[in-house]
């Protein structure tokens, strides 16, 4: 017995070196990348996000690090170039040697990263609402998949506001495009016939809108009711929600519920005429639960403006880091490999209350939550679900239809069900 004990003390101790040996291994400070747009079209919405992470990081190093190590942010500015997204992300794993990057906001910007990412096996997380029909090994999705966001306001418009016809409104890239193929044929189940939906797509930065709001507006000329759903992002936005002021259309008339609208974008706005517009997320500023409320005096202590509002990218940007952290500190290592085995099935508490749960399909279980425009530019929260499984292939594209992701199980991202195979190419992927 006395000899199991030395034995027993000698292997703890032996534990406990391997343990010390792993955290001298791990090379201070650890570097975390921040990838998001500063300049150009997007910066309107991105700058928050970089800001978020440093705020993130600096909590994180007055908490006393991770592994032992102070944490680094290497920023960089791909300045709504989705070419230099690629280039960006190519520096800072390759020449910053950083051990995670936490970035982009359009699909655009995410796809161009993706070959680098996975040509050096590198760990991204992904903070935006997106269209789906991707799934990579080396990419954290922890904004809403369309089963997140897209259906349930389609529902909503549907269910709630009896809307019969529809215009499906984008800026002119594969999140809008992707997502109204998806919401198209997800209408046709429901009944709304083709002639009563209409698609249009616009560039980034669009700033005449008289004339598409006029064919909206037009639509509803034989008395069955409109509703708008919006992909419109970055400052196209402004012009969008200005034209339809100067048109004199409220909601009651032709609501609008946007999925690239929040409270950053807002702020900037003269919300007066748009109240009562809606937007579809995962999270509002003004969820009342006291995780939101410390979330909120900890931003605004980090940037020195009470002014200065929350949103949901920056609440996914919360939960990932957080769960990198735990992630890293479970694995004793910031490996990349060891870092995505250790996410799978973590929990990390949510601002809107419950519980976020990172799935193998590398998406979270998130609430969906309906906002509708207040004057102020916040929004009144009329409608939230139970945490919804986040779904990297929709079921309302016959290709998607089958496939399912899974890196634990099945280590494929794009698994048919119906032949057993794991499938390595998809023409939009």
């Amino acid at each position: 017995m006395i000899e199991m004990m030395k034995l027993s003390g000698v292997a703890a101790a032996a534990l406990a070196c391997a343990g010390a040996v792993s955290a001298q291994e791990t090379e201070c400070p650890i570097k975390v990348g921040v990838l998001h747009s500063l300049s150009g079209t997007m910066a309107i919405s991105e700058t928050t996000l970089k800001d978020t992470m440093l705020m993130l990081i600096e909590k994180q190093n007055a908490a006393g690090g991770l592994l032992g190590c102070e944490l680094e942010a290497v920023v960089k500015d791909p300045a709504s170039d989705w070419p230099l997204f690629a280039e960006k992300a190519r520096e800072l794993i390759s020449n910053d040697e950083v051990d995670v990057t936490f970035g982009s906001w359009t699909s655009s910007s995410r796809k161009a990263v993706l070959p680098v990412l996975e040509e050096l096996n590198a760990l991204y997380f992904y903070p935006v609402q997106y269209e789906g029909e991707e799934s990579s090994k080396n990419v954290f999705y922890t904004g809403a998949a369309p089963n997140q966001q897209a259906i349930p306001a389609v529902d909503y418009f549907l269910d709630e506001l009896g809307v019969e016809k529809f215009a499906l409104l984008g800026t002119d890239y594969v999140y809008p495009r992707t997502t109204n193929n998806i919401l198209e044929s997800y209408l046709t189940s429901k009944g709304i016939a083709a002639e009563d939906i209409f698609v249009n797509y616009t560039p980034f930065g669009q700033s005449d809108w008289s004339t598409i709001v006029s064919d909206v507006v037009a639509l509803g000329e034989d008395g069955k009711q409109v509703g708008v759903i919006s992909t419109i992002n970055g400052d196209a936005n402004i012009g969008f929600y200005k034209e339809l002021a100067a048109a004199n259309v409220s909601a009651d008339d032709i609501p609008v519920v946007a999925f690239s609208v929040g409270e950053e974008e807002l702020s900037g706005l003269d919300t007066s005429n748009l109240v009562g517009h809606l937007a579809a997320w995962n999270y509002f500023m003004t969820a009342d639960t006291p995780e939101n409320a410390a979330f909120i005096d900890e931003w605004h202590a980090f940037i020195g403006d009470d002014s200065r509002v929350t949103n949901d990218p920056m609440e996914a940007h919360y939960i990932g880091f957080n769960m990198w952290v735990q992630a890293v500190e479970a694995a004793g290592t910031t490996d990349v490999d060891a870092v995505r085995e250790n996410m799978w099935g973590l929990e990390f508490p949510n601002l809107t209350g419950g519980m976020a749960v990172m799935g193998t399909n590398h998406h979270l279980s998130k609430p969906v939550l309906i906002g509708e425009i207040r004057a102020d530019g916040q929004f009144d929260i009329i409608s939230q679900t139970e945490p919804v499984a986040g779904d990297a292939w929709t079921d309302f594209l016959p290709e998607s239809a089958p496939l399912v992701s899974d890196w634990k199980e099945l280590d494929c991202g794009m698994y048919n069900t119906e032949t057993s195979t794991c499938v390595q190419t998809k023409s939009n992927y």
